[in-house]
């Protein structure tokens, strides 16, 4: 099955010339609650990635442990359940002739937690051929800031990111890239509905962990700048808080009004939802509509947003972004690290600020608009480039041309007509004030933008 993930508005597609398959990345995550195909390409010049396809499969690989031991024990049952998904996304592998050593399968908590997990390793490499890494819950934690890194411009603030998952949550508070502290605390969703049926006793739990781990004091210690939270438990939080969910309003959203979405919420919205979680969960009925819209997760939503609450007291943080990357990107950003020189682990987030100022103010229409006027641009770049390299400017007339200045002028495409917000008569100026303006467009210089936009603004 497709996977209802968000697929960025990347706008202009990867030029042609690079769309092989070598360039092709894939990324496997082996979740307690599902296992998720992430397939991608990537362009060896910029280190953009685009996503190619989003598989997810409901495999619940925790749902039915045995217990009866001191550690969880994965059922032949789920062992079963785990080598039909593998074998399903091992056939898209090779559908998509994704090549071998550009995909990397790695296993999050169930499996680092059972006591049986080399028989499941071994069962999995005999059956398929398959190698897959166990992550330690600080090298999960690692990839996820890796991933968010992907999605947000968030590079040079200190940020604490929070991923809850189906066995475990992972804390990380990074900076610049590094890790300044992470740790992996042993709540997630699906292990929260199965042991604690009671949300009072839940709530205890939680907070007795929390308190335990000492994050409470890590997090004081740091000044951090934002909070960011990944994974499809805390999306699944933002998107019904983003469609009215807890106020009786969702319904179907408008290009319009998706191109607005703020991928963030405050702690009284997340408050607001838990008491309406609640209120659905005993009253006769409510199970249906909850069902209704978070679909397959609605069995653990209640946990998982208790969850976020509880680490939203603990921690006193007052809002949270939201990335639509996480752990897959994460290992596609390292991959392509391995692969690419000179590889800008920046590129994915900053090109993201461009796409996301484009369709706040661009309709369908002028995004379609401006993917035909790059298409123009880029081959008058490229010949210009190709004369100027072949040293057919030796008439005086010279001009280095890089792969920075096309990234700057798929950028120009993108945003020279976003003043038509505001209607035809001066729209020109309109796109230059929003541009000046300069804080939208993260790892770029507005100038330089604008030099490009000169041919529109004139």
């Amino acid at each position: 099955m497709s996977a209802n993930l968000p697929i960025l508005p990347n706008a202009i597609s990867i030029p042609a010339r690079n769309a092989t398959s070598e360039n092709l990345f894939a990324a496997v995550d082996i979740g307690t609650n599902s296992f998720k195909l992430l397939v991608v390409r990537a362009d060896p010049s910029t280190g953009r990635f685009l996503t190619v396809d989003r598989f997810k499969e409901r495999v619940l690989l925790g749902l039915d442990t045995n217990t009866t031991t001191t550690s969880a024990t994965i059922s032949n049952a789920s062992l079963l359940r785990a080598t039909a998904a593998l074998r399903k996304f091992q056939k898209l592998l090779q559908s998509h002739r994704v090549p071998s050593s550009h995909s990397r399968f790695v296993a999050t908590s169930a499996v680092r937690e059972a006591s049986n997990r080399s028989q499941f390793l071994q069962t999995i490499d005999e059956t398929l051929g398959l190698k897959v890494d166990v992550l330690s819950g600080l090298e999960e934690a690692r990839l996820i800031y890796k991933g968010i890194l992907q999605f947000h411009p968030v590079h040079d603030y200190t940020v604490l990111t929070i991923d809850i998952g189906g066995g475990s949550t992972e804390f990380v508070i990074g900076k610049e890239g590094q890790i300044l502290f992470s740790i992996s605390l042993a709540l997630g969703h699906v292990t929260l509905t199965q042991k604690f049926p009671k949300v009072t006793e839940m709530r205890e739990h939680i907070k007795v962990i929390i308190r335990a781990s000492g994050l409470n004091e890590k997090v004081k210690h740091y000044n951090i700048d934002k909070v960011i939270g990944s994974s499809g438990t805390i999306r699944n939080i933002e998107k019904a808080i983003f469609r009215g969910y807890a106020s009786n309003m969702e319904g179907n959203v408008g290009i319009s009004e998706e191109s607005r979405r703020d991928w963030s919420f405050t702690t009284d919205e997340l408050k607001g939802l838990v008491e309406r979680l609640s209120e659905e969960e005993r009253r006769v009925g409510g199970k249906v509509r909850t069902q209704g819209f978070f679909k397959k997760r609605s069995e653990f939503i209640v946990a998982g947003a208790v969850l976020l609450e509880e680490i939203f007291e603990e921690l006193k943080i007052e809002e949270m972004e939201v990335s639509g990357y996480a752990l897959g990107e994460g290992v596609i950003a390292e991959k392509l690290g391995e692969v690419f020189d000179n590889y800008d682990p920046r590129a994915n987030a900053r090109w993201r600020s461009v796409t996301r100022l484009a369709t706040r103010f661009n309709n369908k229409q002028h995004m379609k608009s401006a993917a035909l006027c790059f298409s123009v641009a880029k081959e008058m770049f490229d010949g210009l480039r190709k004369g100027y390299e072949s040293g057919n400017g030796s008439d005086g007339f010279f001009v280095s041309l890089e792969d920075k200045d096309l990234e700057y002028l798929e950028a120009a495409c993108l945003l020279q007509k976003i003043g038509l917000y505001a209607g035809k008569k001066g729209y020109h100026k309109q796109s230059y004030h929003i541009i000046a303006k300069g804080d939208h467009l993260h790892g770029y210089n507005a100038e330089e933008v604008k030099v490009w936009c000169l041919p529109y603004f004139l």
